[in-house]
């Protein structure tokens, strides 16, 4: 039994429409994969299988049938269909995932050569058949968009038919919403959540300290991705105020309710 003699914040439960997590699977063993879903399957909402991994995954119909059991949204990581749409091949990857199970998408165009008007051609395709999460940014440092072109890009995708954003940050937290250091781009960050609101937005935090700040800034619900699976139960933690990160954050909130001394 849970214990509940803390003040914490009223986190949503699952199914969630903010709060969400999104975990990067980088070729987990399906082992340890249906171990982390038993254990900590109330802390995530979406399995993405990141770049080209599904694809070259031995034992895929398995992880997806293990999330869907378990009513987590698997998705398609976004490099894999810019491969295919490079190719011309972008129809036939839609059709084998959905065929194998998907029931998402991510959209992206951080690698190949690609307009945004190809990105919201290509949402507008995925969309009928797919919850389709839209990445803005890249995945080089060396190539920049200004936060206007941000706040262009994801409105142009919300309108093409994407259900959620995701700001770029990579498994590395380097790149995006952060500088070559890691540290938070808040001009970028705040055109991200005009452009789409904090409910429809995603952060790509690999990093703790990416998350914690995201907590203390934006709230214990905010939508975070890129997050490994080992880090399940630590981000919940931050969450919950229960990390040296972010207890001050929710001490200061139970004070404000009058529930702490």
């Amino acid at each position: 039994m849970m214990p509940d003699f803390l003040g914490l914040p009223d986190l949503p439960g699952k199914p969630r429409t903010r709060g969400m997590t999104h975990v990067l699977d980088k070729g987990i063993p399906v082992g340890a994969m249906a171990d982390h879903l038993e254990s900590h399957v109330d802390y995530v909402d979406v399995w993405k299988f990141g770049w080209g991994t599904a694809y070259a995954e031995r034992h895929l119909e398995r992880k997806i049938g293990l999330l869907r059991r378990h009513e987590v949204v698997a998705c398609l990581g976004g490099t894999l269909l810019e491969i295919a749409w490079a190719q011309g091949k972008a129809d036939a990857c839609l059709e084998w995932a959905e065929s194998v199970g998907f029931g998402a998408v991510e959209v992206s165009r951080g690698t190949v050569p690609m307009s945004t008007d190809e990105k919201q051609e290509l949402i507008s395709v995925a969309a009928p058949r797919f919850t389709v999460f839209a990445e803005t940014g890249y995945k080089s440092a060396d190539r920049v968009l200004l936060p206007s072109e941000w706040h262009m890009e994801i409105v142009g995708d919300l309108d093409a038919g994407a259900t959620f954003v995701v700001a770029e940050g990579r498994e590395s937290g380097t790149v995006g919403v952060y500088d070559a250091d890691g540290t938070p781009q808040p001009d970028i960050i705040n055109a991200a959540i005009r452009a789409a609101g904090l409910s429809r937005t995603f952060f790509e935090a690999p990093r703790k300290d990416q998350q914690a700040w995201f907590v203390n800034v934006h709230g214990s619900d905010v939508n975070l991705g890129n997050v490994a699976p080992d880090d399940l139960l630590p981000l919940q933690t931050l969450r919950l105020g229960l990390r040296a990160d972010t207890a001050l954050r929710n001490l200061a909130e139970q004070v404000a309710l009058g529930q702490s001394r």
